[in-house]
């Protein structure tokens, strides 16, 4: 039998879902099975075997939840439970897996999709296009459509608010001009 090896995962989350990448190109004879607690993941990459079994921090709404196979990765878009009888209540979870020993050898920080608890409302929601037309689990709906909640304008934007293509008012350091008793107009030569 063929060597199993881990497939590399990579995480982000918002109050009401997680953003989940296994990090592997052009995947092959992939299974994915998502349950309200578990992600099962096997597949081929480079004619080697992969494989990911995490059990949730916290239970998860399978059905809802979506992905798709692209050239350079899996993307999965899993919807958070909501507690019982709360409607309101969506929270931050400490970590993706209820083993903290597994975390840290399995799972990394998703940086590119990364957004503090307090600071979500402004990041909007993830950017779901490449997840467009995928694949539905738990018997959900194929795709999940526009996903509502992302301000337009926001797509491959990585949470960056507009405007803030470089750092405004850093023009040119004003008074920097030189020690005194230097004198620059002379072509360069001290007196």
């Amino acid at each position: 039998m063929a060597k199993v090896n881990t497939a590399p995962i990579k995480w982000a989350q918002r109050s009401d879902s997680l953003y989940i990448t296994i990090a592997l190109q052009d995947v092959k004879e992939e299974s994915i099975d998502l349950s309200d607690s578990e992600l099962k993941f096997k597949g081929k990459s480079n004619d080697k075997e992969y494989e990911v079994n995490i059990e949730f921090f916290k239970s998860v709404d399978a059905k809802d939840s979506t992905y798709k196979v692209l050239p350079r990765s899996v993307q999965m878009c899993v919807m958070k439970n909501k507690p019982e009888g709360d409607d309101e209540t969506e929270e931050f979870w400490p970590r993706l897996l209820k083993d903290k020993a597994l975390e840290k050898n399995q799972v990394k920080i998703d940086w590119d999709r990364y957004v503090d608890e307090d600071e979500e409302e402004e990041a909007g929601g993830f950017d779901m296009s490449a997840l467009e037309g995928g694949m539905g689990m738990g018997g959900g709906m194929p795709g999940m459509g526009g996903m509502g909640g992302m301000p337009p304008g926001m797509g491959g934007m990585g949470g960056m608010p507009p405007g803030m293509g470089g750092m405004p008012g850093m023009g040119g350091m004003p008074g920097m001009g030189g020690m005194p008793g230097m004198d620059m107009d002379g072509g360069g030569k001290l007196k």
